[in-house]
């Protein structure tokens, strides 16, 4: 696969998630790239490039994920490396990207550390990035470098609808999300709900205290983009049975679960936990109630519309059950 302006395209990745690089290869009909990438034992992450990649087109598919500075420094080395290998163009696809709540300066003497990372990424080499549902959109202003951002809102609603559920309200997890979540309300032709929250410290700890909207007698889907500890999940799941929810089900893009999120997960009430693989999935975080849509077609077709120059966004300008992916 050549591109009208860059060589052959080359995908690699670093230890972060294989599994989704590998499914991003299988839907491109493109090898992995050939890369060493390990921890020496004082710590040192050394990386190699075992195939020339002098002006090709290469994606490094790195997300951002536990452990999560590891998983970063190993991005930014193997883009100095293909730099300095002589890569033709360089991006970084960051399907989950850390830090992006952190992105202003809401309390005294804080960094700004999802600017930071981005500087980072710029200053080792990446001249485009591309990524998956931040939790803040204004982080891609944060590079002076393209970034497309992609949402599997789509890819999400497509299973929800397929359970066929007719009473269905969709119910944002709090005001912040409100916008999203009127989008997935909008594909589901669904009502919405929105969740007043408040978070009362810096360790993740929030408390769900209103429900603007009606869920009497019907089945409520929670949306968010992450679900790190899952206490807004557990919050939103109680405010709802107050209100009367038929049945609750859940739904957000970045399965982080850490912490005691998987053990709150369980015992909570919450029926069902749509997410996708954006981040390595570790088998005893694996519980039944979670259900993963693969995200592998939409990074493939988006990084073939990359490499041949196509459009991105004509991706998502269909209703989301009409989006076929073609791949180029």
């Amino acid at each position: 696969m050549e591109s009208a302006l860059y060589g052959a395209l080359s995908i690699f990745t670093g230890n972060a998630h294989p599994a989704l690089a590998r499914a991003v290869c299988d839907y491109l009909d493109v090898p992995l790239g050939q890369a060493e990438v390990f921890e020496f034992s004082n710590e040192n992450i050394f990386v190699k490039i075992n195939e020339s990649v002098r002006q090709k087109d290469v994606f490094v598919i790195q997300p951002t994920c536990s452990p999560v500075n590891k998983s970063i420094m190993e991005l930014l080395i193997m883009l100095d490396a293909l730099r300095r290998a002589s890569a033709g163009r360089i991006t970084a696809v960051i399907p989950y990207f850390a830090y992006a709540r952190t992105d202003k300066k809401d309390q005294p003497r804080v960094p700004i550390t999802a600017r930071l990372l981005a500087d980072m990424i710029q200053a080792a080499g990446a001249h485009r990035v591309l990524t998956l549902d931040l939790h803040a959109g204004q982080v891609q202003g944060f590079f002076n470098i393209p970034v497309d951002e992609l949402t599997a809102v789509g890819l999400l609603c497509d299973r929800v609808r397929a359970l066929g559920v007719d009473d269905l309200v969709v119910v944002s997890s709090d005001i912040g999300f409100a916008k999203r979540a009127r989008n997935f309300a909008e594909l589901l032709d669904a009502p919405l709900a929105i969740i007043e929250k408040r978070r009362y410290a810096n360790d993740g700890s929030s408390e769900s205290l209103t429900l603007i909207g009606d869920v009497q007698g019907r089945t409520a889907l929670i949306v968010d983009d992450e679900i790190d500890r899952a206490s807004s999940l557990v919050g939103a799941v109680e405010v709802l049975e107050r209100r009367g929810a038929r049945a609750i089900l859940a739904s957000a893009t970045h399965a982080v679960l850490s912490g005691p999120a998987v053990e709150r997960i369980h015992r909570c009430s919450v029926q069902r936990v749509i997410t996708t693989d954006s981040v390595r999935l570790d088998p005893h975080k694996w519980i039944d109630k979670l259900e993963v849509v693969s995200i592998a077609p939409l990074l493939g077709e988006a990084i073939a519309r990359i490499h041949a120059g196509t459009s991105v966004g004509e991706m998502f300008r269909t209703p989301a059950a009409q989006l076929k992916f073609i791949s180029i």
